[in-house]
């Protein structure tokens, strides 16, 4: 009777025989069938492979538990595909055939099997019976002395926590919390997530969620406690579920140092036969491959795990070589601190001699007589290590170790067999390494490009400093500080601060505020800097140890909860690499990892090419803003600072330069005071756009207001301003010019004196609508030496209207249609009884209507109006 079942579909490929054989793993394991494992992996990677590689067809695998033992099923979709018939006088022989091999182990390993076939399927199945066990065993080790059982504290605390389906806590017991720290309050209803240090890459291998959801899971990992510091566990899952059949997972953990309290057995791997029938003994031989070829994580991972239960080790690490072979970096490690797991790097030739060298095989009796002989055993408890190379065609590509906290525990003997383990899983570990090389790499030329492309799309120095952030997180570090330097003795000053978590990022800031910033050292690549983590810390430590309102620290991480995630947070490793720019260092990029974390080497190299690209932005961003900022300062200085009052009269003026950052072009105004009741206004308008037009303007503003204050009259004063236009030489740009003198009369009205020099003429507003241009047209300057020009008076009235423009006015298109002298009459008509600002600004904005398209030339429009006098009251 079939009581439980678990059924799974894999695609025609090769790395489909590698997910099977773990697919039927974790399903006996979660029944509880560890005896039977072994040969169900076997057939069931034979069977598997003869489907997806041999018949080519995807391979429907089927694990069903019954009463008496385990019966598995594998289809595939190739039915007319005959059995191969083996003579069973040729047995011999068909043992070393390539093909049939599959159900010659049926035979051999099975309790029952056969083939069935239907319209669309061929299936092989096998039964596995379970052996006859006493009621109540299990398995059992040999008796051992007191010296030789495992080291515990005073008193062996298992935490047991109970997770929904959603991954969040709903049980914590009392050792949970002497192990961790919190209490079951404080605890429940937050995600696992949160506490566990999880320890593979995110999206390569298993995860701490998947893991929840396997039906049974068993391994190390980290658990964050109260004080921010990651305890590492071992921990056994099993996954359950209640009367109302929903389900929930409950969790074992233990200190790592303890693991052996939930640890399965494991195979006897001295070399005798694990069975009467054949087991494998070898833990690499099941291993070997059953990983997804590209998880590079999960091959490093089970490859130290297998290697420590192979010499019966407390703890083991796998490292793999830099591209230049001078320093290892650990990848993977079991029954080691945390801080140890994860890209912390050590150098290959760590001493003299073949005991300095991870090229050479090496034992070491007792690591307390040769103190840093094997620095990443340093403080850790461990007293004898056994360390063996991986080499692929000779060149060395990793090293592996296995070490025990008892001394003298390995000799030549475990130097052989781990060596031997070694050799086997060298070329899948390359294989793999260089497989999420090339990915990484891929992945990093885009990056870059995307980068360049992102940091060469503004000048903006603020905007830059945000991109440079934001490209880090969190792609390269879990969070990022950029430092900047205005001078050469200015201290950096930090500038920009960002987290991947939000919420943190004022603690983060607050923190780094606090201490002292790097040193900006030129010296390329990225260097270690310790001072974020020791700070945040002590901050931890304080926080957990004052009382509230005693401490006046408490602020700084915005309170206790605050404050350890804060620490948890910047804990890990952080690395600051210089912002060169023009040989002088501008500012440092911070980029830091959570606790216990480390940078991988790629990791670093990709982001020393991005602050190389990010400081050139940068640096060209400040040289933008410093230029961008002296030229406002020159072009404000060619504007007249501002209007003066003019008694019995309304003066506005609008001034638009064309072309991006241009506050003065070839346009201009002025209206200065002469000498008593006289006051000269001018409208004029160079040849060109831009800074050369904007030359010229200077110098005619200028000269126009000192030539009037000399007591020259109109003529004179353009006369005497075209002959220094025409000094300018191949400089000179011809230009029009409407100058006058403006004197308010008693009577309330105005007289003006006006010369129209080549310019747009004036329009002269009555107060009956009328419109009527207000001077003769003149010769322009900048073109002929000798002028005769001549000035016109003109008298408003109150109530009466003088509009000076440009021809950015007047010669506005859309299309071939242009505003032209005309329109702009007929939209003056219409500004009867307005004050001067409303006449200025209703010209403008029939100018920006006239066209869909921004105006391409400079624009001036002074209103002059004389107000009309009102009725005296008795």
């Amino acid at each position: 009777m079939i009581t439980a079942r678990a059924a799974a579909t894999f695609e025609p490929v090769g790395r489909s025989v590698a997910a099977a054989r773990a697919f039927v793993r974790d399903a006996l394991q979660g029944w509880g069938f560890p005896d039977v494992i072994d040969d169900a992996v076997v057939l069931t990677s034979e069977l598997v492979t003869n489907a997806v590689v041999h018949a080519g067809t995807h391979a429907d695998v089927l694990c069903a538990r019954t009463d008496s033992g385990v019966r598995i099923e594998v289809s595939d979709r190739y039915p007319e595909r005959e059995l191969p018939v083996h003579n069973p006088g040729a047995r011999t022989a068909g043992i070393d055939r390539e093909g049939g091999r599959g159900l010659l182990l049926c035979a051999a390993l099975a309790s029952r099997w056969g083939v069935e076939y239907s319209a669309t399927q061929k299936t092989v199945w096998f039964h596995l019976d379970l052996p006859d066990r006493p009621a109540g065993t299990r398995s059992a080790g040999p008796a051992l002395p007191a010296e030789a059982l495992p080291v515990a504290d005073a008193r062996v605390r298992v935490a047991v926590v109970q997770i929904d389906r959603t991954g969040c806590i709903t049980a914590w017991n009392d050792d949970a919390h002497a192990l961790f720290g919190f209490t079951a309050d404080q605890i429940t209803g937050k995600p696992l997530a949160d506490l566990a240090a999880w320890p593979h890459t995110p999206g390569t291998s298993t995860g701490i969620a998947d893991a929840l959801r396997l039906s049974r899971w068993e391994g190390s990992y980290g658990i964050r406690g109260a004080d921010g510091r990651v305890i590492p566990v071992y921990a056994s899952h099993l996954r359950v579920r209640d009367t109302t059949g929903a389900p929930s997972t409950v969790c074992l953990l233990v200190r790592d140092d303890e693991r052996a309290v939930l640890q399965s057995p494991t195979r006897n791997s001295s070399g005798d036969t694990g069975s009467e029938r054949g087991t494998a003994t070898d833990p690499f031989e099941v291993f070997i491959g059953s990983p997804a070829p590209d998880d590079l994580d999960g091959l490093l991972q089970r490859t130290v795990e297998r290697a420590r239960d192979m010499l019966d080790g407390d703890a083991a690490y796998l490292l793999l070589a830099t591209d230049d072979e001078t320093e290892l970096e650990v990848r993977a490690s079991t029954g080691l601190p945390s801080a140890r797991q994860r890209f912390a790097r050590v150098p290959v030739e760590a001493g003299t001699g073949r005991y300095g060298s991870a090229r050479m095989p090496a034992v070491h009796d007792d690591l307390s007589a040769v103190p840093g002989a094997v620095p990443l055993l340093n403080d850790t408890g461990m007293r004898s290590v056994v360390t063996v190379p991986l080499k692929v065609e000779g060149r060395l590509t990793g090293s592996l170790g296995v070490a025990a906290e008892a001394p003298g525990r390995y000799g030549n003997e475990e130097a052989l067999r781990l060596q031997f383990a070694a050799d086997r899983i060298a070329l899948a570990v390359e294989s793999a390494r260089l497989g999420e090389l090339e990915r990484l790499r891929r992945g990093s030329l885009s990056f870059l490009v995307e980068a360049s492309d992102l940091l060469a799309g503004t000048l903006d120095r603020d905007q830059t400093l945000a991109l440079m952030a934001q490209m880090t997180v969190p792609t390269l570090a879990t969070w990022c500080a950029v430092y900047t330097i205005a001078d050469q003795s200015s201290e950096p000053e930090l500038s920009y601060v960002l987290h991947e978590d939000e919420d943190r990022i004022d603690g983060l800031k607050a923190l780094l505020s606090r201490v002292a910033p790097p040193d900006p050292v030129p010296t390329p690549g990225a260097r270690v800097w310790t001072a974020p983590a020791e700070a945040a810390h002590s901050a931890a430590l304080r926080t957990s140890l004052r009382t509230v309102g005693l401490n006046d620290n408490a602020h700084l991480l915005n309170g206790p909860s605050t404050s350890f995630a804060t620490a948890a947070a910047v804990g890990g490793e952080t690395v600051v690499l210089p912002l060169v720019a023009r040989n002088r260092v501008i500012g440092m990029l911070t980029l830091g990892k959570p606790t216990d974390d480390h940078f991988r080497q790629e990791i670093l190299e990709l982001a020393e090419d991005l602050s190389r690209r990010a400081a050139l932005a940068l640096d060209n961003a400040r040289l933008y803003s410093e230029r961008t900022a002296i030229s406002q300062s020159l072009q404000r200085s060619l504007l007249p600072p501002g209007l003066p009052d003019v008694p019995g009269m309304e003066v506005d003026v609008i001034y638009r330069a064309a072309g991006e950052g241009n506050e003065v072009g070839g346009d201009f105004y002025d209206l200065f005071p002469i000498r008593d009741g006289a006051y000269g206004f001018a409208i004029g308008d160079v040849c060109g756009t831009g800074p050369e037009a904007a030359a010229v303007t200077g110098l005619a503003r200028h000269a126009l207001r000192l030539l009037a204050r000399e007591g020259f009259d109109g003529p004179a004063v353009l006369q005497r301003l075209n002959a220094a236009i025409l000094d300018e030489g191949a400089r000179s740009r011809f230009l029009t010019l409407l100058y006058g003198e403006l004197r308010p009369q008693p009577d309330g009205s105005a007289e003006l004196k006006v010369v129209c020099a080549g310019h747009p003429l004036p329009l002269r507003l009555r107060q009956d609508g009328t419109v009527e241009p207000a001077a003769e047209p003149q010769p322009l300057l900048g073109v002929m030496d000798d002028l005769e020009l001549y000035e016109q008076t003109v008298t408003l009235d109150p109530g009466d209207v003088l509009l000076c423009v440009t021809d950015g006015v007047t010669e506005r298109r859309e299309g071939t249609r242009m505003l032209g002298d005309d329109g702009l009459t007929e939209v003056l008509t219409t500004c009867t009884g307005l004050t001067a600002g409303a006449v200025a600004a209703r010209i403008l904005r029939a100018v920006e209507r006239f066209a869909m398209e921004p105006p391409s030339d400079d624009m001036a429009i002074l209103a002059m109006r004389v107000p009309e006098q009102l009725p005296e009251h008795p």
